[in-house]
């Protein structure tokens, strides 16, 4: 039995809801995670998704900043947010879904960017940044009996060498620093996560989800990052068929400077 899930940051739900509506016409995941919706609960774009069979939507949302969502033709239940932090911020939000006599906790998250400069006593958006992932630390990818578990998201860090376009450039660089890496690749050593992107594609060739507004022609330059991530707990590792990066969504318009990755499995 297939099942397919897509993470995307939209930046910007309402703004780019035409390419959202491309993206499931055409690739049908099953589950649609979101970041950077930027919207608040009463006004998400829940009417589109649903004409198109997304008839189970959980959203954690917040006016012009952050917001998560997962939107399912599957159902869900056990609607959960975590604080991470403790400021507020819609950052996270849990379901669990069955499928295959599968139980899976689902996590979806978009962690903080963390600014430009990446010292923390001079700049309180990487501190914060660096204390998020600090709380992850504490997340299991078998905290729950019984359940399966996936983790998706924006996660705004590289963590491999090649995972940028130039590891060297980077190092100093938020995002790639030695910092954020180590401390992402503990929350998957501490967690039992399984990294399915690398599952398939050796450590060794490059992979890209992101490429900067900045870029005068970023097809060209090709200076990607991995920022988007897809995890799961090892039980659904030999489950998982291939994943997709769809760079075209790259170019289409009034595009998001991340593009949506899929996760195809056998469950």
């Amino acid at each position: 039995m297939g099942f397919s899930i897509t993470t995307w940051n939209i930046n910007s739900v309402r703004l780019r809801m035409p390419i959202v509506e491309q993206l499931v016409l055409k690739h049908r995941p099953d589950i649609l995670c979101l970041q950077e919706t930027k919207v608040t609960n009463d006004l998400f774009p829940a009417a589109p998704l649903r004409a198109m069979g997304y008839n189970h939507i959980i959203i954690h949302g917040q006016k012009g900043y952050h917001g998560v969502a997962i939107a399912s033709r599957i159902p869900l239940t056990e609607d959960h947010r975590q604080d991470y932090c403790g400021v507020g911020d819609a950052r996270h939000i849990s379901a669990i879904f069955e499928h295959g006599n599968r139980r899976v906790r689902l996590h979806n998250f978009y962690v903080p960017a963390g600014g430009d400069e990446p010292d923390r006593t001079i700049n309180p958006k990487f501190g914060h940044k660096l204390d998020f992932i600090e709380e992850m630390k504490l997340l299991k990818a078998n905290g729950e009996a019984n359940t399966s578990s996936i983790l998706v998201g924006d996660l705004n860090i590289a963590p491999l060498e090649h995972d940028v376009w130039s590891h060297k450039q980077l190092l100093k660089i938020v995002s790639h620093t030695p910092v954020e890496t180590e401390g992402l690749l503990e929350v998957m050593k501490r967690g039992a996560w399984l990294d399915l992107m690398r599952q398939h594609v050796p450590a060794s060739e490059k992979l890209y989800t992101w490429w900067s507004y900045r870029a005068k022609d970023w097809e060209a330059a090709d200076r990607g990052r991995r920022l988007d991530h897809i995890w799961s707990s090892s039980d659904l590792g030999p489950h998982l068929k291939r994943i997709e990066i769809l760079k075209e969504a790259r170019g289409w318009d009034r595009p998001s400077d991340h593009v949506p990755v899929t996760a195809h499995f056998d469950f």
